[in-house]
């Protein structure tokens, strides 16, 4: 059968097109159904004419175009006939209107809250940190036991004396100071660094540290001291306000115990 040679006053619709060539082909709905899979309700449907079961032209000429190809019709002709006996197909939408519409409103940018966390983590360590520091410039530092002061005293000449490094001797008042009834024991690093460690007559820890070059340190206990010299050659040593004349080498360590008895080495 061929649609495109009959006068167009003769040619019958698009779905008696179809139902004439199911016939013809000795098919039944059911079985067009099964092998289009288009339900055999709007295949009836469309061999009347009747499209609106299909919801829409769009899946009307799917479904005219399958059918056909179904019953062996020119699917392209069925749907050029189909487009004409309906208005013709609808003109495409232009791509830029929507382009447009969506510059014209655009999304709106979500607040990046993990650059602002990191902003305030940063804010509140850079606060916690210059407090501290503020908190610990004021405060000055503690002056060593027996540490020489540098500020220039003036002679009878009006010209400053130099400062003193060092204490190596103490003076008379201090040996006078020293109570008899204690172990007083004044240490001054002369040659280098000293590590120095004293204990009580208990046993119990009572200083430990480095004793620098120029500085002194002095210990008292009511029985006996016992030190270890890091560098005893190097620590002038005063026991109850004499001077120990000979403790050990530069470098040496040595240990040595005090009582109110001495200076004699331990």
């Amino acid at each position: 059968m061929s649609i495109g040679n009959s006068p167009e006053e003769d040619r019958p619709s698009v779905g008696r097109a179809l139902h004439q060539a199911r016939i013809d082909a000795r098919l039944t709905v059911d079985e067009v159904s099964t092998s289009t899979r288009v339900r055999a309700p709007i295949v009836q449907a469309i061999e009347q004419d009747d499209y609106s079961r299909c919801g829409g032209d769009v899946y009307a000429r799917g479904h005219i175009r399958t059918l056909a190809r179904a019953v062996g019709l020119d699917d392209a002709a069925l749907i050029e006939q189909y487009d004409a006996e309906h208005g013709g197909r609808p003109a495409p939408t232009p791509p830029g209107t929507l382009f447009e519409a969506e510059r014209i409103r655009p999304e709106p940018r979500r607040p990046n809250w993990t650059a602002a966390m990191v902003a305030a983590i940063v804010a509140v360590i850079g606060f916690v940190g210059f407090t501290l520091f503020s908190g610990g410039g004021g405060s000055g530092k503690p002056v060593a036991e027996g540490t020489p002061s540098h500020s220039p005293s003036k002679s009878g000449s009006g010209k400053p004396s130099p400062s003193k490094t060092s204490d190596p001797k103490p003076s008379e008042s201090a040996i006078a100071g020293a109570p008899a009834d204690k172990v007083t024991v004044r240490m001054t690093a002369e040659r280098g660094n000293s590590w120095v460690s004293a204990k009580d007559h208990n046993g119990r820890l009572i200083h430990e540290g480095v004793l620098k070059q120029g500085k002194s340190k002095t210990l008292t206990d009511d029985k006996r001291l016992d030190l270890v010299l890091g560098n005893a050659g190097g620590v002038k040593v005063f026991v109850n306000g004499k001077e120990v004349k000979h403790v050990g080498e530069v470098g040496q360590v040595q240990r040595v115990s005090y009582t109110r008895g001495d200076p004699e080495a331990g």
